[in-house]
């Protein structure tokens, strides 16, 4: 069976078709996210702290880091993204000592990353590129680590999936030219947006399949994109999931974490209740309120889409004995905290 093994310095998550599906927690990335740029351009991290904890007790078993910012002071990321990648995996590895995902499109920021991290981190990543082969795969076989495998080269991201098909082949026969194995790297297919391509489905379930028979390859993917544009994405994420496990698929990049109602909202939850003449009881707490309206939760919590992994997890029986499915519906405080630390102990380090 195909393992891809991913260390921290205490830890190990194994990504296989034998093994529980491996959530890699997306969180830790300022791409889209201005206030966490503003924070990290300030020499802020204290929501670096939040999301990476946050992550771990929702059950992540990787955490990716993302230090993409493109800083008003200085629009350079190569001079600016290495150090902050530094700050940030000295950061991360000081408050757990879960696997990383050192990910980056500068190749300094990987060098850095990988001079930083301990253990034996997932990189992510290299493509079908020339220019990004011949710079990862070098880093990948100087630092014995595995890499993700992006589908794209080129000419672009192909809406065809056998180009897509053709790409991973390409780096796959690439890798091995550096006496890197196939077992070391993990395909991401790459999934398109449903509401823009009624197939694209269709298209990850057969690239899945193809790949892991063909090539015996892990593979993973940036979940959230299928529902990319389209209304309730947690339903379509839910059900994307597990069909994708169905289909071979081993770990996902993904926000693993529900996040908490935020103020605003409840705010206007009163206010709409005070308008229907709702009465409510003087001394309600904002999580009584909260849940009694369907809500949701002003903590932080594992995502729905954690449920539907956990619940195919066991459903494949890769949770022998439902023991991680009756932990993960325990209460908060009932036998410790949702979701676990994941990974296991031991496993050797990097070269």
């Amino acid at each position: 069976m195909t393992r891809t093994v991913v260390e921290s310095a205490t830890q190990t998550a194994i990504i296989g078709f034998d093994q529980p599906f491996c959530v890699i927690g997306e969180r830790i990335n300022p791409t889209g996210r201005k206030k966490l740029a503003a924070e990290l351009e300030a020499g802020d991290f204290s929501t670096v702290e939040k999301d990476a904890l946050a992550q771990v007790a929702a059950g992540a078993n990787i955490l990716d880091i993302n230090a993409g910012v493109v800083y008003n002071s200085n629009p350079n990321p190569n001079e600016t993204e290495p150090p902050l990648m530094k700050k940030m995996i000295e950061l991360v590895q000081g408050l757990t000592d879960i696997p990383l995902c050192i990910d980056s499109s500068v190749p300094e920021a990987l060098d850095m990353g990988l001079q930083t991290a301990k253990g034996r981190p997932l990189l992510n990543s290299v493509t079908g590129e020339e220019e990004r082969l011949e710079f990862v795969l070098p880093l990948v076989k100087k630092y014995n680590v595995p890499v993700v495998a992006i589908s794209n080269d080129d000419t672009g991201i192909s809406e065809d999936p056998e180009v897509r098909f053709a790409v991973a082949k390409k780096i796959v026969e690439r890798a091995a030219d550096f006496g890197i194995p196939a077992h070391d790297i993990v395909v991401d297919p790459l999934v398109m947006p449903i509401g823009a391509m009624a197939t694209a489905g269709q298209q990850v379930f057969t690239l899945v399949r193809k790949l892991r028979e063909e090539l015996g390859v892990n593979t993973t993917c940036g979940a959230s994109n299928v529902s990319f544009g389209l209304p309730n994405r947690h339903g379509i994420n839910n059900a994307f999931l597990p069909m994708a496990m169905g289909a071979g698929m081993t770990s996902a990049i993904m926000n693993p974490v529900a996040l908490p109602v935020t103020q605003k909202a409840i705010q206007e939850k009163k206010d709409e209740c005070l308008a229907k003449g709702i009465l409510l009881p003087e001394d309600i707490d904002d999580e009584t309120f909260v849940t009694l309206f369907g809500l949701g939760s002003t903590l932080s919590r594992p995502g729905k889409e954690m449920e539907a992994i956990r619940a195919a997890n066991l459903l494949t029986n890769n949770d022998p004995h439902g023991g991680a499915w009756i932990h993960f519906n325990k209460p908060a405080g009932a036998g410790g905290d949702i979701g676990g630390r994941g990974g296991r102990r031991g496993g050797r380090r990097r070269g």
